[in-house]
């Protein structure tokens, strides 16, 4: 009875689990379907045939190629802002003790936590008092505001694992401040800020809502697709483009989980 119990269990453990994957990931199995679709209208199931034409289309559409290089050059450097920012908050608060010091970290991660709507709201409410015109760049720093929480837990975790005899051992050698950064503490945190700048470009990549309340007349690759979907011209087309943006940010959060799969290898953990 007991050795039946104990095949069970993990039998039902494997059904809910690929029932729960199942639910997950079966709505973004619809959209690759669909992008192959001979319809361009209507989503009929099955779909009436397949085809590879709006490929083709969406490679000639001149406002989808715009979309996508406004995203990819709001993400890459609202990642690179965060990496530099994270990095130097995390720094402070794991390699330091000041008063205040747990009342900055929840801060600092307070962004993420929040709905996006409401960060959306309090950014555009900034700018407008600010009189700022909305444009690239305050997207970029609306980005930034969560893509420097994703580095920062990510920098922060790894640098309160880093062994302080390293770090004080480089000094009495005769090494500054640059150079123990340098040739101890970055080999040391390099992983994690390449995986979460992987996790921070993704986020930014697809991200709508804050964009929503900071882009102005400006059209990143999300918006793009929901102004579609709102008023759709070619539908296989948003699908196409819906399939592109699975892939893109799938890749570097893969990348990710790979970089910080055996994060127990660290230099000096232990010591």
């Amino acid at each position: 009875m007991y050795s039946s119990n104990n095949n069970r269990a993990p039998m039902m453990l494997k059904i809910s689990a690929a029932t729960g994957l199942l639910f997950l990931h079966l709505p973004i199995l619809l959209i690759f379907i669909y992008a192959f679709t001979t319809e361009e209208k209507t989503y009929q199931w099955p779909p009436p045939g397949f085809t590879l034409k709006w490929f083709a289309v969406t490679w000639g559409r001149s406002d989808v190629w715009e979309a996508l290089g406004l995203s990819v050059k709001v993400a890459s450097i609202s990642t690179v802002i965060a990496l530099v920012m994270g990095t130097l908050c995390a720094a402070a608060v794991s390699r330091s003790k000041f008063f205040g010091r747990e009342t900055i970290s929840l801060l600092v991660i307070l962004p993420i936590a929040l709905p996006g709507i409401i960060t959306g709201i309090a950014l555009r409410s900034a700018f407008n008092l600010a009189e700022i015109p909305f444009s690239f760049w305050t997207i970029i720093l609306g980005h930034a505001t969560f893509c420097v929480v994703v580095i920062y837990n990510n920098a922060v975790a790894r640098f309160r694992r880093i062994s302080s005899s390293l770090i004080h051992a480089s000094m009495d050698l005769g090494a500054n401040g640059f150079q123990t950064f340098r040739y101890v503490i970055l080999p040391n945190i390099a992983t994690s800020l390449l995986a979460g700048g992987m996790l921070a470009f993704a986020l930014s990549f697809d991200e709508v809502i804050v964009t929503t309340f900071t882009a102005g007349q400006q059209t990143t690759l999300p918006i793009w697709m929901l102004e579609e979907l709102v008023r759709p011209r070619q539908r296989p087309v948003t699908n196409v483009v819906a399939m592109v943006v699975v892939l893109v940010t799938f890749i570097p959060i893969l990348g990710a989980y790979y970089l910080t799969r055996n994060d127990d290898q660290i230099a000096g953990h232990g010591k």
